[in-house]
């Protein structure tokens, strides 16, 4: 192992923080598995390539979003992206949750280094890799109840007896942040008698114990075997509840970002191209604090970027919006946001939290149900409830309901996601975007979840059928998406860490900043009219020509037209 005193020094750092005594006999076990991975790793891992740049774009996508009778979903997926010429813009694929599972669409894990067999195997997704990057989804904080390690743990062997939580359910856990109206402890059988144990999410989802070494060594030989997989981008799902102490919110606790550090110190020797994006649906401030002093993740999700931007459109006012935008402090080189508007989790609110008053929280909320979509809650400490995510798709969630216009709704759709790909940073498309999926209510009362109205999946042929039609909002906007991904990553001012300026404009229905690359060769001005009704406005930097990449169109003057809802790329 390559640097091994600096590194050793680095693991006990780490690992004081978390089990004093024992950190030497923990940071001898780590580096053998370091030592045992590294070859291997390294063998396939190029230290000279950058982490991001301008053709850097994430499809966030199921493994088994496209099915064909007899061919591995995986199988499926990629040719599906390749007939449609998709390599070409989007760089990345992130699989969510590829493992075998009882619930959650994948984020409860019966056996975290097995394949789902609908999916295929290593191999199929070690072919996808040979044409685009890898994110793998690592459902750390944890695991399914249907698991051999929980299996363990009822039978009280070792050391699955130490792998879960469990707490006197007479123990005052007030405290504690709740993402869900459910109980927070599960009450089980086990050999030594009834126990209640922690489950964050849902009683078939019980949290892992990072209090015990041996569960920590179990997830990092987990985190390095995915590496070995091809995965370029590590998501750590759920992170800021890992740690657990009574008496805390037990959220984002130092113990918890000492272990990402661990993470981090462990991937800067071994694969130093391996991203690790965090997912802390959480106020903004709280989320990027897992930048950490540059010694965490790479990247982090935008979270208060979708309920902000659906706001926006849908009172037609970028106020707000471009307010937060010019206030937003970006992290320095090698650490950049993760851009995205729509998940398999539905749009976050609480990042809302300090940005807008609750009242508007609660209209964005009403707006959403009245369009269709639903609202799941979340438990505060003092009894009362507040929402907690918006489930909808983001096409749903823009219907333009003042004109009923197809083609208004499509344009108004399309430019949200221009305004996406263009900010700084790195974008993420989820696949139901991409296609301009509606809401799947059918599949809400197929499971009874509000998420399922966002994660439908599709047969090769029916989804071959949607897009055929030239007639359809699905087809009009694959075909626009398409053609937006392949201009953006032509452009150097696109790159994640290019500079971007917001730009003084009076008027509350236009959003306006303006990118330039890191060798300053390039700017591109965006702009977005928010509004159903047209808007001229003057153009930056004063008159001149500009060919607007979107349209096709070249502006003269000092003016700029822009119809509604439309947006604009000025080159």
């Amino acid at each position: 192992m390559s640097s091994s005193a600096p590194v050793a020094a680095k693991l006990k750092q780490h690992l004081s923080v978390l089990y004093g005594d024992a950190t030497t006999e923990v940071s001898a076990q780590i580096e053998q598995l370091i030592a045992n991975y590294q070859p291997e790793i390294s063998a396939h891992r190029s230290e000279s390539r950058s982490l991001w740049d301008e053709s850097t774009v994430v499809l966030i996508t199921y493994g088994d979003q496209i099915r064909d009778e007899g061919i591995p979903a995986l199988r499926s997926l990629r040719n599906f992206l390749v007939h449609h010429q998709l390599d070409q813009s989007i760089n990345t694929v992130h699989l969510l949750p590829i493992f075998p599972y009882s619930s959650d669409d994948g984020f409860s894990v019966t056996d975290y280094r097995a394949i789902r067999k609908p999916l295929g195997d290593w191999q199929d997704v070690k072919h996808l890799g040979q044409k685009f990057d890898l994110a793998l989804d690592f459902v750390i904080n944890h695991c399914s109840r249907g698991s051999s390690w929980f299996a363990g743990y009822l039978n009280g062997e070792r050391p699955f007896d130490d792998f879960f939580i469990a707490v006197d359910p007479d123990v005052d856990l007030s405290n504690v942040t709740r993402p869900r109206t459910s109980p927070l402890l599960t009450p089980v059988q086990t050999k030594q008698g009834e126990r209640h144990v922690w489950s964050t999410f849902s009683s078939d989802q019980m949290d892992l114990n990072f209090a015990s070494p041996a569960l920590l060594l179990e997830m990092l030989e987990i985190f390095l075997f995915y590496i070995k997989n091809g995965a370029k981008i590590i998501r750590l799902d759920a992170i800021g509840f890992l740690w657990k102490e009574i008496g805390t919110t037990c959220m984002h606790l130092p113990q918890t970002h000492e272990i990402v550090k661990l993470m981090r110190s462990i991937i800067d020797v071994i694969a130093p191209d391996t991203i690790l994006l965090t997912e802390t649906n959480v106020p903004h401030q709280e989320n990027i604090s897992y930048f950490g002093q540059g010694d965490e993740a790479r990247a982090v999700y935008q979270f208060s970027l979708a309920p902000l931007l659906l706001d926006a459109y849908l009172r037609k006012d970028a106020s707000l919006l471009q307010s937060w935008l010019g206030d937003l402090d970006y992290p320095d080189a090698g650490m950049t946001f993760f851009n995205f508007t729509a998940s398999h989790d539905g749009i976050g609110v609480r990042p809302l939290e300090g940005i807008v008053p609750s009242e508007r929280i609660d209209a964005l909320a009403q707006r959403v149900i009245e369009l269709g979509g639903k609202v799941n809650w979340r438990e505060n400490s003092d009894g009362s409830r507040s929402p907690y995510e918006l489930n909808i798709t983001y096409f749903s969630a823009l219907a333009d309901t003042d004109e009923h216009s197809d083609e208004l709704h499509v344009r108004r759709f399309l430019a949200s996601q221009a305004i996406m790909l263009s900010l700084r940073g790195i974008p993420g498309i989820y696949f139901h975007s991409l296609i301009g999926s509606e809401n799947d209510l059918r599949g809400c009362l197929q499971t009874g979840e509000n998420r399922s109205i966002n994660r439908q999946k599709f047969s090769s042929s029916q989804l071959r059928q949607r897009l055929a039609d030239n007639n359809t909002n699905q087809r009009a906007v694959f075909d626009g998406y398409r053609n937006m991904l392949t201009l953006r990553v032509r452009q150097k001012a696109f790159h994640p860490e290019a500079t971007q300026r917001m730009l003084s404009i009076s008027d509350s229905r236009l959003l306006a900043f303006e990118r330039t690359s890191c060798d300053g060769e390039q700017r591109v001005v965006v702009l977005a009219n928010l509004s159903n009704q047209q808007v001229i406005l003057p153009l930056p930097n004063g008159p001149g020509e500009r060919l607007d990449l979107l349209s096709g169109e070249r502006t003269h003057g000092s003016t700029c037209t822009l119809g509604a809802y439309q947006a604009a790329w000025l080159v």
